[in-house]
C-alpha cells in the first residue's frame, strides 16, 4: 500500500511544489492538501494519512496547535507528523520538539530528502534535517540542563549520531553493526529518556553535552 500523505500549507505554491515531488514516487499517495491547520485536522480525520508534513505559520490555526490536536493522547492510530519549516521558526519549532513532532524539514532540503522524510516517517523512525539538528538544537539546548540517563557506551554512541541527523541506516553503517541493533539501542534509549521519538532523543544529547557543539 502506498504512503498516504497529507499537505497542510497556506501557500499553494509549496502546496503543489511537494505534491509533484511525492506523485512521482510509487510507494507515496498525496491524498489531500490543507491550507490551514484547522483544516488539516479536519482532514485528518477523513482521510487518514499515515503523515502530515505540516508548516508552522499558517492562518486560522497555526502548525504547532494542529500538531497538539494530530498527536493528543488517546487518539487510535494517529499520522505521523513532519514539519517543514525555515530558520525563520526557531521559537516554534522548539514548541514542536516537544509536541510530538517526528521529524523536521527544511523548505529548501530538497526533493530526495522530502522523500525520505514520508518514507522514515512511515517507517515509524523520523528525519531530521541535518542543518536544524546541528544548528537548531545546538542554539536551543544549554548543557548540562538534561536529567542524567544511565546509557551503556554503545548507547551513546548511537544518540550521538542521531543528534548530528544521521538516519538508522547510516548509524548503522558508521558503528559497523546491523539495523535491527541500531533500533533495539533506540529503543532501549528511548525507555530511558522516557522519549518519545529521535527528536527528543537528539534534544536530549544536545542538552546533555555529550555531543560536541
Amino acid at each position: 500500500m502506498p504512503i498516504r500523505v497529507l499537505i497542510a500549507d497556506d501557500q499553494a505554491m509549496i502546496r503543489a511544489g511537494i505534491a509533484m515531488i511525492l506523485a512521482a514516487q510509487d510507494d507515496v499517495e498525496v491524498v489531500g492538501e490543507a491550507v490551514d491547520g484547522m483544516q488539516a485536522v479536519e482532514l485528518a480525520g477523513k482521510l487518514a494519512p499515515d503523515v502530515v508534513l505540516m508548516d508552522i505559520r499558517m492562518p486560522r490555526m497555526d502548525g504547532l496547535q494542529a500538531l497538539r490536536q494530530l498527536t493528543r493522547p488517546g487518539l487510535v492510530d494517529p499520522p505521523k507528523v513532519v514539519v517543514v519549516t525555515t530558520f525563520d521558526d526557531d521559537e516554534y519549532v522548539y514548541q514542536a520538539l516537544r509536541g510530538g513532532a517526528c521529524g523536521f524539514l527544511l523548505k529548501d532540503s530538497g526533493s530526495a530528502l522530502l522523500v525520505e522524510a514520508v518514507r522514515a516517517a512511515a517507517a515509524g523512525e523520523a528525519l531530521v534535517s541535518p542543518a536544524i539538528t546541528v544548528k537548531l538544537l545546538r542554539q536551543l539546548s544549554s548543557p548540562s540542563s538534561a536529567p542524567p540517563a544511565d546509557l551503556s557506551a554503545r548507547e551513546r554512541d548511537v544518540v550521538k549520531l542521531v543528534a548530528k541527523g544521521l538516519t538508522n541506516t547510516e548509524i548503522a553503517e558508521r558503528l559497523f553493526i546491523s539495523l535491527g541493533t541500531v533500533k533495539t539501542h533506540l529503543g532501549n534509549v528511548q525507555a530511558k529518556l522516557s522519549a518519545r521519538n529521535r527528536v527528543e532523543i537528539a534534544m536530549w544529547a544536545w542538552r546533555s553535552g555529550i555531543v560536541e557543539r
